[in-house]
């Protein structure tokens, strides 16, 4: 049997909150996306399918394909189960291979007890086979089993991705406290952004999302910056496969002449890094970069697009006091400066939000690794309310 040309269950994880941008993404794609949940979303398909999402998805953090189902009420009946899998089929020979585990079991107080169940039982059914003993490890960079057990219900599937797929390849330095590139790509994909009209970053930092910006706008898929995945590493891998999904990551990018994103930071460093960020990413030509304090920051005024910024909280960088000021001046420069776009701020710290002044038209949740975020929207009318109301009526 192909795995690769086998339907079964997939599961694509992501991280809380954003599973609502990881499925239209995957509809996009053309899938039908069978469940979704708070992690992730269901669907059905091969691991060639797997090829074709692990290259496009933005929002993704792993692609698992299902090889089995069963009850396990410990670790031994891990070992049994697995132990009894045609493991000489799916890896290669030599082969390595990692496990991956997501566990919450009574009978286990440490994950790392459940994956030496799931090796042990993988080593011992291969050297039965084949007489070799396969090597393993922590990197994913080969072959990567993950195990999904959860009270006496247990799914071990192979990881088709590897590495996380919300890291996207080309961030090289990532700054102080930088906002992980799949979580970026689903802040922005929140918004009302047409992916044709201004976006304005200040405080752009490392520049994450202002990359993200033109990779969206610009059809630019994760794909282009990566070269290994765990699915190379399973029998039957056809690298056809992959080299005609990898050729159409170069075909479906597009041209958007009068594209402007404008990122700034009063730092020269976070230029710097920003600048060498956005090279790697083959996107610096698409981005206006400037050091500046943030209420500096140029902004069309002939234009409607989106301000967005993602100013400190206080939860790893910055004191309170002074980030009480700054946002009282992002609120200022939002007023005036900003007037006929769509502001977005993305914080983890609510009472900071309360000095920008300005009442949020949404809240948008999200986390930011286990901090508790919002994005926060601010419709930004040109002169006073009153004046934009009578313009549209």
């Amino acid at each position: 049997m192909n795995l690769f040309t086998t339907p079964s269950t997939i599961i694509i994880t992501c991280h809380k909150r954003i599973a609502p941008y990881l499925e239209n993404e995957v509809k996009e794609l053309g899938f039908v996306v069978d469940e979704a949940f708070v992690t992730g979303v269901k669907l059905t398909g091969t691991i060639n399918d797997c090829i074709k999402l692990n290259l496009n998805l933005r929002c993704a953090s792993q692609v698992l394909y299902s090889l089995k189902q069963f009850i396990a009420h410990d670790g031994d009946d891990i070992y049994k189960n697995l132990k009894d899998f045609q493991w000489e089929n799916i890896l290669p020979d030599p082969g390595y291979f990692s496990v991956t585990s997501n566990v919450n079991n009574p009978t286990i107080n440490n994950s790392m007890f459940a994956n030496l169940r799931v090796k042990d039982a993988i080593v011992d059914r291969i050297r039965d086979k084949r007489g070799t003993r396969p090597s393993t490890g922590a990197e994913l960079t080969g072959t990567v089993i993950h195990l999904f057990w959860k009270n006496e219900d247990a799914e071990v599937f192979i990881d088709t991705s590897g590495d996380s797929l919300a890291r996207h390849g080309y961030r090289k330095i990532p700054g102080l406290a930088p906002m992980l590139e799949g979580l970026a790509s689903a802040t922005i994909n929140a918004t009302v952004w047409d992916r044709v009209s201004p976006f304005i970053n200040p405080m752009c930092g490392s520049g994450t999302l202002a990359i993200e910006a033109a990779l969206i706008a610009t059809n630019r898929r994760p794909g282009l910056y990566r070269t290994n995945y765990a699915f190379m590493h399973v029998q039957g891998y056809d690298e056809s496969v992959y080299v005609k999904e990898d050729a159409l990551l170069e075909e479906q990018i597009i041209d958007v002449p009068a594209l402007k994103i404008i990122a700034t930071d009063y730092s020269p460093k976070a230029i710097e890094n920003a600048k060498k960020n956005a090279i790697a990413a083959g996107v610096q030509k698409l981005i206006e970069f400037a050091v500046c304090d943030f209420a500096d920051t140029a902004v069309p005024a002939d234009s409607k697009g989106i301000m967005m910024i993602n100013p400190e909280y206080g939860e790893r960088l910055g004191d309170i006091k002074e980030l009480e000021a700054t946002y009282a001046r992002i609120g200022d420069f939002m007023k005036q400066k900003c007037g006929g776009y769509y502001g977005y701020i993305f914080t983890g710290n609510m009472e900071l939000a309360k000095k920008i002044g300005l009442k949020a038209k949404r809240r948008i949740e999200f986390y930011n690794s286990t901090i508790d975020c919002r994005l926060l929207e601010y419709e930004l009318y040109s002169g006073s309310r009153r004046e934009a109301k009578v313009e549209q009526s």
